[in-house]
């Protein structure tokens, strides 16, 4: 059963892992569609993670272009009393081909969760998440941060959404939305939702220090690096044995995932987890879990057997010499965000 732990230094509670929902929405649609359960396979894995004190849920607007959000407030609402789970979802992605279909200006966080309460047919959203910065997707329009984080403020005050999570930027761009919130009373964000795991590990550098210093809960995206760390790719990019990691998915797991150090660490950690009894999936998130800065990770599954192993790896503690040797092999790489995106 999977502890409840508080975000950052905010009074919310969440459990200590977050159930990604990329996957679930209407097959075909979004460019996630070829590896998407609908809601008839997707149920039986709300209600395991229910089960399991799984109370936390991470959405996009993007995810299925809507489709997602449909599906995922449905299922939730279905099973549980509202006040009984912690819904988050993002916006930021282009939702359409207007001009102002997506970013982070005024009229689109605005439109933006209008449009998301409606789809998860909500009135409030427990946490909203901007999905990059405010200038940080390439072909967006950069509005002034104070713009951005005005808008986002409004809407809070608004009580359509009751905390404010950012993902993926460089920390000095964080900090100083940061201190734009705090300097004009506007609402801060009290998540980060970064890109890290065994085989990206440029946030140790800035962000996770930054965020652990100023109270900021870290919840990592991708902690089994879109699969290579649960061995979906045997070895290789070539390998891929999922829907996901043999279809488009592949493009992007190649721009995520660079250098020669790669696969001899998921190589390491297959050894490791076969001395410990484990799955690899469980020694690449249990390795996260172990660290005190971060949260709740977002998981993805397709099965409730995944599920059900990455619960149990909350649990599992590593040693300090199986850290050192998981971690030892760990190269330097170009901060995905200087190439453009991450």
């Amino acid at each position: 059963m999977l502890d409840s732990v508080q975000l950052g230094s905010s009074g919310l509670r969440v459990s200590e892992l977050c159930l990604g929902t990329m996957n679930f929405g209407q097959p075909g649609r979004g460019h996630q569609g070829d590896w998407t359960l609908g809601p008839d396979e997707a149920k039986p894995i709300f209600k395991a993670a229910i089960d399991h004190g799984l109370y936390y849920f991470d959405c996009a607007d993007v995810y299925g272009q809507g489709a997602c959000e449909e599906v995922v407030g449905k299922l939730l609402l279905d099973l549980l009393p509202r006040q009984d789970f912690v819904m988050a979802t993002k916006i930021s992605m282009p939702m359409g081909k207007g001009p102002n279909a997506g970013g982070l200006s005024r009229k689109h966080v605005m439109e933006g969760i209008d449009n998301c309460l409606q789809r998860l047919g909500m009135d409030y959203v427990d946490h909203l998440v901007i999905h990059r910065h405010p200038h940080g997707v390439p072909g967006h329009v950069s509005p002034p941060i104070e713009e951005t984080m005005e808008a986002l403020h409004d809407v809070v005050k608004a009580g359509k959404v009751l905390y404010l999570g950012a993902s993926s930027m460089f920390s000095w761009q964080f900090a100083e939305l940061q201190h734009t919130a705090r300097e004009n009373n506007w609402t801060r964000f009290v998540s980060m939702q970064n890109h890290y795991n065994l085989v990206y590990r440029e946030e140790e550098r800035e962000m996770n220090p930054y965020c652990a210093q100023s109270g900021v809960a870290i919840t990592p995206w991708s902690p089994l690096a879109r699969g290579i760390l649960a061995g979906a790719y045997q070895g290789s990019l070539e390998g891929g044995s999922t829907s996901r990691s043999r279809g488009a998915d592949k493009v992007r797991t190649e721009g995520l995932y660079r250098g020669d150090h790669v696969f001899p660490i998921a190589d390491r950690v297959v050894e490791v987890a076969g001395r410990m009894g484990k799955t690899p999936a469980q020694i690449a998130l249990a390795w996260l879990c172990n660290k005190a800065e971060i949260q709740s990770p977002v998981v993805g599954v397709s099965r409730v057997e995944q599920l059900d192993a990455l619960v149990e790896a909350a649990q599992i503690q590593i040693s300090p010499e199986d850290t050192a040797y998981l971690e030892e092999l760990y190269r330097p790489v170009d901060n995905l965000l200087s190439l453009g995106y991450s």
